[in-house]
């Protein structure tokens, strides 16, 4: 099941639901001609070790689809419903999609940044989602890893201005700080980092 939450401009997010079922993704994909294989490599399955049948990575979920710069969805994030471990979930690493190098909302807020000349980068899906409805379209989110300089250096070619907004909470300020160090190598004239 899926909803289109539109950001300002009108991109969707594309945000959806996957049912708490170990098979459903599977069973969907199969029947459309998609192979096992082919699911657990983009990451869609997780194959056990014991070498039993895979399963649904992704149960039970808030689904946000994560798009490259061209709006080609790439990976996956999940956030739990309710209780359970752990809350956020992402595609693992693939031949496509890096936590290191992607950030979450980026291609629904390339026109607000330029036109802001500036991008807010906060810590959740949900983050980017309300304040892009509330009209803040120039912000993104980390994907569950630290701030690194290929972010840093792919936000500075979009905008001059890279703001941090992280929780107040020892989680955020440790991302803070991490973010203030990986942004000091592409620091320059006319670039400028606040938190």
């Amino acid at each position: 099941a899926g909803i289109y939450v539109i950001g300002p401009d009108g991109t969707p997010f594309r945000v959806g639901f996957a049912p708490d079922s170990r098979s459903a993704l599977k069973e969907h994909l199969t029947s459309k001609g998609v192979l096992v294989e082919v699911m657990v490599e983009a990451g869609l399955l997780i194959a056990p070790d014991d070498g039993g049948a895979p399963y649904d990575r992704f149960r039970g979920r808030v689904i946000f689809p994560i798009a490259d710069g061209r709006g080609r969805v790439i990976a996956f994030g999940g956030r739990v419903l309710g209780e359970g471990e752990p809350k956020d979930l992402n595609s693992p690493e693939t031949a496509v999609f890096s936590k290191g190098r992607e950030l979450y909302g980026l291609y629904q807020a390339q026109k607000a940044i330029r036109e802001d000349e500036r991008v807010l980068v906060v810590e959740g899906y949900m983050d980017v989602v309300a304040l892009h409805q509330y009209g803040i379209g120039y912000a993104v989110a980390t994907l569950g890893t630290a701030t690194t300089e290929q972010h840093i250096e792919r936000l500075f070619r979009l905008a001059d201005e890279v703001v941090f907004s992280f929780d107040g909470d020892k989680a955020g300020m440790r991302a803070a700080w991490r973010a203030l160090e990986n942004a000091f190598p592409a620091l320059q004239d006319g670039k400028a980092v606040k938190f």
